[in-house]
């Protein structure tokens, strides 16, 4: 009988939905597993990174299912967004009839695939059911004051016409559509992550060796902790400006008396006020303006620039007078925005001083042969007046007492993270719940109110937000005095839905029109045990849901601290050198593939083409080899007669036999640290072509019997159609009993021993496991006696098992 993809899978397919078998029990008594890959945009059809990235959880979910556990492995769909909005213009469709019919087609290609997703706890976070529990939280949050209004300066891209985070520009680019970003300053929400960097950073460490070092080290460094001195230099005395003194933050206090300049910047209020007054030259202002129009990351990564500003600054211990200047690598929100230039111990402040001819002072010494001194970060200080001769450390304490003393400063902590700006101007997004009262300011909505739905009746053309021009759904009570009021208009970043959305998937669904989440249900599968996405989200959905795990912890929804146990990032599907998109024109369609090869041959292939976290290269040829493959593995199972297992007295088998029970014992023992350490699911695969192909040689029923039920029970996680197929033919059983590991399969008959004269290999002999080292000793001579005939035998050396060694002369 033929291997029919299409006919098997549909067959199956059907069974599990019938039986409900991907659905988590209400039975929290059992051993738990929650299995989650990021889920998708709706954005029309999905692509192969989503069959990747679904393949890999679902072999872990199917793997602990068949284990006994109780699996919590759900699917839903990030629905807010742009890309509908950008489809509503272009198109003529509104965005939730171009999303919900995504919805529906991607749905229907994910299940097509085998993916054993929960249907009962699937949803979109454009739900109105979801967008009102996301509202009450925001306003949870605003009412313990972990969310406030500001005016400042935002990252704005002029094609999508809405606010970015500082994490969503990437490269001075939208992370979304790639355009440039400017710097705009516009009113807008804000949520004070900062005041949870610190824990932030401290749970990390609860991390290690459960998320990749790279995820690890990259919030580590955006968090970006820093403990060191701010202080003021006084202004020199100039009539121009109000200002008279400048903040300064250093970490290295101990190279203060190696200042020589003060680099300010481009948005520093000192830096504005020149400009506004014009107390610069036009080109200078022009320039500088041009700065101020970049992203941080574009500053960060041009060729430092800086221009003169005609200040000086008075050094509060030296007295001298210091140099002020603009730098396009000074950033405005990071502590006061100013910094103490020391080229001498600071590469960076060395190739500003060299590009602009700045004095460089040299106030550490390690030893008198020192060239590169900006490298140098330890020894004594010198040129430094009453602290010359101190150690680093020990300079740096005392000068940041002396800083004090003088009342000028003091000892502080800095983060480089920055509050997460959350407004948007767009209609695709879920509505900030906020009121505006000519009376009584800014108030939120009354939760028993909520939600907040959108409008259906917009026009979506690209110019503004829709809901500004929306006069009726604008419109409404104040519900503190109950006077006409106004809607805030603005809608919230997409990442707000996604910074919480596993937690309402580990909600009993039954509860989802009463709460946010259930807590005994959380309590249950709550935190996510696998979690598995692409590296790209390291700083932007990662961190946000660290974030937001501790949030709704202080806030009474949640009680852990982390919301992932371990993460699993899988690499790009590239093709042509290039990672896989409409714009590259290098697209695999999975529904072609489904139709030509059937979905185990498209799971085999993207599990077998690479590690998990490596880059998959596509490659039609090894999908090819996957499908013949498959095809194999059916044609020898469906020629076994159905039969249950039998005992088997392995002393009594042929070498050839023994050889074959060994290698599908190994795959056995690989399994177990595949599904659930490792993930290297190639070399799990290469393990059971091994074993199939030392099979060939085999007709002993039981044996043959065996090796499939193993080899079934291997791979039903990875190619679960034709396994749960061959299973239900030959053992009338559709889920497997796990085998034990035989322990005799791997004691071996016979081994082989390197044979060396004089330190060469020489040659080799195979010897039964029962001979003896004297016996042993005489085969080996035999076997290299041309190498020893007439010489004389000094020392005969034995390894056991692995090595003689003949020493002659």
């Amino acid at each position: 009988m033929a291997y029919e993809a299409a006919r098997i899978e549909k067959k199956w397919q059907e069974k599990w939905q019938e039986n409900n078998y991907f659905e988590p029990k209400n039975d929290y008594s059992l051993p738990k597993k929650y299995v989650l890959s990021m889920f998708p945009y709706p954005s029309g059809r999905i692509h192969m990174g989503h069959v990747r990235n679904y393949s890999i959880g679902d072999a872990i979910a199917r793997y602990y299912r068949k284990k006994g556990f109780n699996v919590l492995h759900p699917i839903g769909f990030d629905s807010f967004g742009m890309p509908a909005e950008n489809a509503a213009i272009k198109h003529g469709i509104h965005p939730k009839k171009w999303t919900y019919e995504n919805i529906d087609y991607m749905k229907n290609e994910l299940f097509s695939l085998g993916f054993s997703f929960s249907k009962k706890q699937m949803f979109a976070t454009s739900d109105p059911l979801y967008t009102k529990f996301e509202q009450e939280i925001f306003i949870k949050m605003y009412e313990k004051g972990l969310i406030y209004t500001k005016e400042a300066e935002v990252n704005w891209c002029d094609y999508d016409k809405t606010v970015l985070a500082n994490e969503q520009v990437e490269d001075g680019k939208c992370w979304r559509c790639g355009h440039d970003v400017i710097r705009k300053k516009m009113p807008g929400y804000y949520i004070k992550i900062t005041a949870y960097a610190e824990e932030l950073l401290q749970d990390l460490k609860k991390l290690e060796g459960k998320w990749p070092n790279q995820v690890l080290t990259m919030q580590e460094n955006w968090i970006g902790k820093s403990i060191g001195l701010s202080f003021d230099f006084a202004l020199d005395k100039n009539e121009n400006i109000k200002a008279e003194k400048i903040n300064v933050f250093t970490t290295r206090a101990e190279t203060i008396y190696g200042v020589s300049y003060i680099a300010l910047a481009p948005d520093h209020k000192i830096v504005n006020e020149l400009i506004s007054k014009r107390l610069l030259k036009q080109d200078i202002i022009d320039k500088i303006q041009n700065i101020q129009n970049q992203s941080p990351r574009q500053r960060q990564a041009s060729k430092k620039e800086g221009y003169f500003l005609n200040l000086y600054a008075i050094h509060p211990l030296s007295q001298e007078k210091i140099p002020l200047w603009v730098a396009n690598f000074v950033l405005g929100d990071y502590g006061s925005g100013a910094i103490m230039g020391v080229p001498a111990h600071d590469e960076r402040d060395y190739e500003f001083a060299k590009e602009y001819n700045i004095a460089i002072k040299k106030v550490i010494e390690k030893d008198q042969s020192d060239q590169e001194y900006y490298f140098i970060k330890e020894g004594k200080l010198i040129n430094s007046a009453e602290f010359s001769g101190l150690e680093c450390d020990e300079g740096r304490e005392k000068i940041i007492s002396k800083i004090e003393e003088l009342g000028i400063g003091k000892k502080i902590t800095n983060f480089k993270i920055r509050d997460w700006g959350v407004s948007r101007q767009r209609y695709w997004g879920a509505p900030i719940p906020m009121i505006k009262c000519h009376s009584c300011g800014l108030v939120p909505q009354k939760i028993e109110n909520l939600p907040i739905t959108l409008p259906e009746d917009v026009v979506i053309n690209g110019e503004g937000n829709p809901l500004d021009k929306h006069k009726e759904w604008k419109e409404c009570i104040c519900p503190k005095c109950g006077q006409q009021a106004q809607k805030e208009s603005d809608t919230l970043d997409t990442f707000f839905e996604s910074s919480w959305y596993f937690a309402r998937f580990a909600s009993d669904n039954s509860t989802w029109e009463k709460q946010a989440v259930s807590e005994k249900s959380v309590d249950y599968w709550m935190n996510v045990d696998e979690y598995i996405g692409g590296i790209e989200h390291a700083i932007l959905h990662l961190l946000y849901a660290r974030f937001f795990q501790k949030a709704l912890r202080d806030l009474g929804y949640l009680k852990d601290s982390e919301p992932f146990e371990r993460l699993l990032t899988q690499g790009m599907v590239t093709k042509d050198g290039f990672k896989m998109s409409k714009s590259k024109g290098n697209v695999v369609d999975p529904d072609y593939i489904i139709e030509k090869y059937g979905a185990d041959s498209a799971r085999l292939f993207i599990l077998f083409a690479a590690p998990p976290a490596k880059e998959l290269e596509w490659n039609d040829n090894a999908l090819e080899g996957a499908f013949k493959f498959i095809n194999r593995l059916y044609e020898r199972a469906i020629k076994l007669q159905p039969a249950s297992l039998e005992q088997i007295d392995h002393s009594k088998l042929s070498k050839d036999e023994k050889y074959a029970r060994l290698k599908i014992y190994e795959a056995l023992k690989k399994s177990f640290e595949v599904y659930e350490e490792t993930f290297a699911f190639n070399t799990l695969i290469a393990s059971c072509m091994e074993a199939l192909n030392a099979l060939s040689a085999i007709n002993n029923e039981k044996i043959l019997k065996e090796a499939f039920y193993i080899i079934l029970n291997i791979l039903e996680p990875i190619i679960p159609h034709v396994c749960f197929e061959l299973s239900e033919y030959l053992f009338k059983c559709e889920n497997f009993k796990i085998l034990e590991i035989k322990e005799e399969v791997f004691i071996k008959d016979s081994f082989v021993i390197a044979i060396s004269v004089n330190g060469k290999k020489r040659g080799e002999i195979e010897i039964s496991s029962d001979t003896n080292k004297d016996e042993i000793l005489i085969l080996a001579k035999e076997n290299v006696a041309k190498w020893i005939v007439d010489k004389e035998l000094i020392k005969e050396i034995y390894i056991d098992k692995k090595l003689v060694n003949l020493v002659v002369k």
